[in-house]
């Protein structure tokens, strides 16, 4: 009996220590942390064989079922499994920063932090860091790979990160692809995604479409349970972009690199850490365009002196190139030329629309108006044979045509308090702008010019390179950093997507990484294109849309039937809905003459603001916001809507309280639409406080602008409360 007890206390003991032992393992295997409003949470656990894996719950609602992680490499063993964890960390954040620019003077900091040490022992104890940080919008995670004996330098082969989504969502999207991300976006569940994929990937000049199914990031999707989903990423340094491979079947996205011209995928020395990649969540599409999660995890700026760094308005030599059939970038018409040609010697073609003259009319416009430059396109020689060639030395950045003076333009915009805005088309051959960069920001400093557009059409040279790999990522964050050397501001096109960069790298103002208003002279974009837009390519940062068309039916120039799909008021409020701290008006000036009234939204509207708040959103349907003008007391708002009539519901709550304003409401008639009486508006002028509440309609494919902004009591006399 004496026996039997001794016996049975110790497989009691045992057993204790076996469940002690197993709950330590599964404390240390499994790791959850919640956001800081408890509404989120994720959990980090390594599945069978030592394999990393994530999920994401909102409100107790799956967002990301269980999701390996993890990387192959070439020449060297994966970091794929056979993990085991050394340790893991805790951090909380909660503070505010405040932008050299932005859509808010504050932004709030605010997360949970879990930072997981993985090693693997089969392979000399080689580790890696999985840092994850849990904000009230959403998750970010990285993988860091400290400095160690067994793992210096390395190769991606590919990055296999999975975001296993939880059912056949509403996806809006465009085709994967190296090199573009000019595509129209399509709206369809994930399950459909096959079936529309040939006829999304229309044809765009230096397209590389991927050959699996693939979409773009930013993701924007919304759940059949009413959650919004946004994946993307931030902070993209030294890294390719993420495309998102697709299971049709099992909804699985998984993480697909951009190669290089070898066919690699990133070369690496640790110390060293990926980009963040990020999962916006709510069930409030309004919550998804306020976030700032892509913000908060790029690094503060380095910059010492960001005085210089300053909101643009400007208009341009731009339009007529597309729409008036009149002008051209090119002065000669030879189109075989060298940049050690003598170009007085060319044919003048009588179309060159970056002369002297031109240039002054735009600065005398731009002056009345009080817009800050002029972009003048064309300006420098090179553009007989620019497109289409792959040629490497193309162009120079410093070198006229003949019929452009610019120091007389220079001095000509000085003595009217304008600046003149440099364009640096490269036509792809990024070695040759490397190779002259430091030159070309000398000849702008020289000259007065504090900004650049910057574009990238065509085919990268180096050849084989695209546009989303490691090697153009480095470049463009390269001529980011070496125009801050020239105090100089940065406007790219044809460049990769933004991750939010603009915070660490202020003087990067905005990207297209998109289609633009230049595609509304190209066969036009669909209606619903603006709305969607917010929630995709604005995630990662500003965009240079080119707004403020007033001439939409685009046959008054040369006949045809090509338009501009939107009212003339959508086209302002689109200086509100389409964030940028670099907007253009960019119709012909002589366009803005023919309509003093609804001109003047534009001239009013801030380029940089105190406060946002996005009243009313849902993707690719409609999308309303207010915003505080930097330092004043004036507000602006814009709505607008897709190719469907809607009444926007605008709450003025931000206002003061206890005061009057004068709103200024620029709406569409009755019976406007995008497609017949695209210019009719109404202006008109009413009383509103914090209490008002303005119900506006909006015409097919419509929009509307409201102004608001003190006024005396004669000012105000005889204006009616809303």
């Amino acid at each position: 009996m004496h026996q039997n007890a001794n016996l049975t206390g110790r497989l009691a003991q045992r057993l204790s220590l076996f469940l002690f032992l197993f709950l330590i393992t599964v404390l240390v295997q499994a790791q959850t942390i919640t956001s800081p409003d408890k509404n989120l949470s994720m959990t980090f656990e390594l599945a069978a064989n030592g394999v990393p894996t994530y999920q994401l719950t909102y409100k107790k609602k799956p967002v990301i079922k269980q999701s390996r992680m993890g990387f192959e490499m070439k020449d060297v063993p994966s970091m794929m499994n056979g993990f085991a964890v050394a340790k893991t960390g805790q951090n909380s954040v909660n503070d505010t920063w405040e932008p050299v620019w932005g859509e808010q003077k504050t932004i709030r900091n605010n997360y949970n932090e879990l930072l997981v040490t993985l090693n693997q022992k089969e392979h000399k104890d080689r580790h890696i860091q999985i840092r994850f940080r849990l904000f009230n919008d959403g998750l970010g995670f990285r993988y860091e790979f400290p400095q160690q004996p067994e793992l210096k330098y390395f190769i991606i082969k590919e990055e296999h990160t999975e975001f296993n989504l939880t059912g056949d969502h509403k996806i809006f999207w465009i085709p994967g692809d190296y090199d573009t991300n000019e595509y129209a976006y399509t709206t369809s569940q994930i399950s459909q995604i096959p079936g529309l994929m040939e006829k999304a990937t229309i044809d765009v000049h230096a397209q590389f479409p991927i050959k699996t199914l693939a979409v773009q990031t930013p993701s924007m999707m919304k759940s059949s349970d009413g959650l919004y989903i946004n994946i993307h990423e931030a902070a993209l340094l030294n890294y390719p972009a993420m495309q998102l491979n697709v299971d049709p079947k099992t909804f699985k996205f998984s993480s697909h690199l951009v190669p290089d011209a070898v066919g690699n995928k990133g070369y690496m020395q640790t110390e060293t850490h990926t980009p963040w990649r990020t999962i916006v969540v709510s069930d409030k599409a309004t919550d998804i365009l306020a976030s700032k999660l892509i913000l908060n995890l790029n690094e503060p700026t380095e910059y010492e002196d960001v005085s210089w760094i300053k909101p643009v308005k400007y208009i341009g030599i731009w339009w007529e190139y597309f729409v008036a059939g009149k002008s051209s970038w090119a002065y000669g018409t030879e189109t075989n030329v060298k940049l050690t040609d003598d170009f007085t010697k060319l044919t003048p073609n009588g179309r060159h629309g970056a002369t002297t003259e031109n240039a002054k009319k735009h600065i005398d416009f731009a002056a009345e108006h009080g817009f800050d430059a002029v972009l003048i396109e064309g300006w420098n020689i090179g553009w007989e044979d620019w497109f289409g060639n792959w040629k490497e030395e193309v162009f120079d950045f410093v070198t006229a045509y003949p019929d452009f003076d610019v120091k007389e333009v220079q001095k000509y915009a000085e003595s009217k308090g304008v600046r003149v805005m440099m364009h640096h088309e490269t036509s792809a051959s990024a070695t040759n702008y490397e190779r002259r960069l430091q030159d070309a920001f000398q000849f702008m400093k020289d000259h007065g010019y504090n900004s650049v557009k910057t574009g990238y059409v065509g085919k990268i040279i180096p050849r084989g390179e695209h546009h989303d790999g490691q090697w153009m990522v480095n470049h463009y964050n390269h001529v980011a950093r070496t125009a801050a050397k020239y105090q100089i501001m940065i406007n790219s096109h044809e460049a990769v997507r933004p991750t939010g960069l603009h915070r660490t790298f202020p003087n990067w103002l905005a990207q297209e990484s998109a289609r633009g208003t230049e595609f509304e002279a190209m066969g036009g974009l669909a209606p619903d294109h603006a709305t969607i837009l917010p929630f995709t390519r604005l995630m990662g940062g500003p965009m240079d849309y080119t707004p403020g068309i007033f001439q939409t039916d685009l046959s008054y120039y040369h006949g045809g039937e090509q338009r501009v799909n939107t009212t003339l008021v959508k086209q302002l409020a689109y200086y509100v809905t389409m964030y940028s701290p670099l907007q253009m008006a960019a119709d012909i000036p002589d366009n803005y003459t023919r309509f003093p009234d609804a001109f003047q939204f534009i001239k009013d509207v801030a380029v940089d603001w105190d406060d946002t708040w996005v009243l009313e959103a849902e993707p690719g349907d409609y999308v309303t916001i207010a915003r505080k003008a930097k330092g004043k007391n004036e507000w602006y708002i814009g709505g607008i809507t897709d190719e469907n009539t809607r009444t926007a519901n605008i709450r003025f709550d931000y206002l003061p309280k206890g005061k009057n304003y004068i709103a200024t409401i620029y709406a569409d008639a009755k019976d406007a639409s995008w497609n017949k009486n695209p210019q009719k508006y109404q202006i008109r002028k009413v009383l509103v406080n914090s209490k008002s509440v303005l119900k506006q309609h909006l015409a097919s494919g419509g929009g509307v602008a409201v102004s608001v902004k003190e006024g005396n009591k004669q000012e105000q006399k005889g204006l009616k409360k809303l």
